[in-house]
């Protein structure tokens, strides 16, 4: 991977202004009431920051296999998208303003970008042939993740509502990733999830993927009755659509499902928070 220039776009092109959130009571065991601020990386240290957490959610918390580049620092979640993906940050904030450790992040590879890297990181996983027509106005989203104290909404809600900014400032209208499911049971939860979600929230034949390597659903009880995962849930609330069936990542332990959301698709109550 090379160095950290962040972006080949302009910042005035590819970054909306600094937000702020208010100060909030989180929910978490023994966290004070915080300010957070959104913003979008413009450092090689802010994204360090972001890698750092990723670090500390993937690898330590649940336990995946990282392969970062040939003399990452320790402690990173580290890959060759970086450097081509602009990274958007939750922080805490102290009372006089001053900001703190990121709590929060996603990076997004846009349409440019994307080429400049060869391809998205979900190419990686699934074949994407079907959504060829949307790629000039379609971002990746990627690597999403939120300090475990600070999982009681506000957080998510902050990335979002940059995210909606984000599209709308450069005329974009598709999103596309992966959400990942763990693989802790063994794929069972992920599997039935999949099956539920076939028959609910499946986007049409002419939008679907194909797995690279397929989560093997035959070979796992695909019958249990489960509940989506908090984040999964949100972005279906918010129109979001499965492409099709779930990768097996062995090096996360996750089952990847992948998603595509389309602004025009957005419900109207959530128009109306991030957009209108």
């Amino acid at each position: 991977m090379r160095d950290l220039p962040l972006s080949t776009l302009p910042y005035s092109e590819l970054r909306p202004s600094r937000l702020e959130h208010p100060p909030m009571q989180q929910a978490a065991r023994g966290v004070a009431p915080s300010r957070l601020e959104v913003s979008w990386a413009k450092t090689e240290q802010e994204v360090r920051d972001a890698q750092q957490l990723r670090f500390r959610v993937f690898a330590e918390e649940m336990g995946a296999r990282l392969t970062p580049p040939k003399g990452s620092p320790a402690g990173h979640d580290i890959d060759s998208f970086d450097a081509f993906c602009e990274h958007l940050l939750v922080r805490e904030t102290d009372a006089g303003g001053q900001s703190g450790q990121v709590v929060g992040t996603y990076r997004v590879l846009t349409p440019a970008a994307a080429k400049q890297a060869g391809g998205l990181y979900s190419e990686t996983e699934f074949d994407l042939t079907r959504l060829r027509s949307l790629r000039g106005n379609m971002v990746e989203l990627g690597r999403s993740c939120i300090d475990p104290a600070h999982r009681s909404g506000g957080v998510i809600m902050l990335l979002w509502g940059a995210l909606a900014e984000f599209m709308m400032r450069n005329k974009l209208d598709t999103m596309v990733g992966c959400a990942s499911i763990s693989m802790c049971d063994g794929g069972h939860f992920a599997a039935s999830l999949w099956k539920q979600l076939e028959k609910t929230h499946l986007a049409g034949i002419e939008w679907q993927v194909r797995p690279r390597l397929p989560l093997p659903v035959d070979d796992l009880r695909h019958d249990l009755a489960v509940e989506a995962p908090p984040l999964i849930k949100g972005y279906l609330r918010c129109g979001a659509r499965i492409l099709g069936a779930p990768a097996w990542d062995p090096d996360f332990n996750m089952a990847d499902l992948p998603m595509m959301m389309r602004l025009a698709e957005l419900p109207a109550r959530y128009r109306r928070h991030f957009i209108e």
